[in-house]
């Protein structure tokens, strides 16, 4: 391998690792989702029951850096691909809370706390069905009543109250 494919292939783990960091213990992790650009799309779940993709391409995970004006996915609802959904969006992404393909970059507990809070924005009905489309997750009523019970979730609210405004 050369220098710029072992440097891509570090910041690659590495932001593998900030993902896992940044999951859930409880839950086993959290959703990291490894999208082949070429044939052969894969969907990972929590990393304690994955077998990583093995092929050689250069090209296996696409990048889902926060951007600066977010490319609105063909597969976003359309509640949340609203002009006053991408201020949230922006906003989330600056603060860290979700990446380029608007994927959550917290625990399950507290994604289901900023997913609660966009959806009160954003005057969504079935939020959790919305949500858990879009975040391949199941069961964010649990996770949000688990979050409501937890000191750090009173904390993140109120960094919720403040970015949203």
């Amino acid at each position: 391998m050369n220098k710029d494919k072992n440097e891509d292939l570090i910041n690659q783990i590495n932001r593998l690792l900030e993902w896992l960091h940044q999951s859930d213990g409880q839950h086993l992790g959290s959703h990291i989702t490894l999208i082949k650009v070429e044939k052969g799309a894969q969907y990972v779940n929590h990393v304690g029951t994955q077998v990583f993709n093995t092929d050689k391409s250069d090209a296996w995970v696409k990048d889902c850096s926060p951007t600066v004006e977010p490319p609105m996915p063909p597969d976003l609802p359309e509640q949340l691909a609203t002009p006053e959904a991408t201020a949230l969006w922006q906003k989330a992404q600056q603060a860290g809370y979700v990446d380029g393909c608007f994927q959550p970059l917290l625990s399950r507990t507290l994604a289901a706390l900023l997913a609660d809070t966009m959806a009160e924005r954003l005057s969504i009905k079935e939020k959790w069905k919305v949500f858990e489309r879009l975040w391949h997750r199941k069961y964010m009523r649990s996770d949000y009543n688990l979050a409501l019970t937890r000191k750090r979730s009173l904390n993140f609210q109120d960094e919720l109250k403040q970015l949203f405004g």
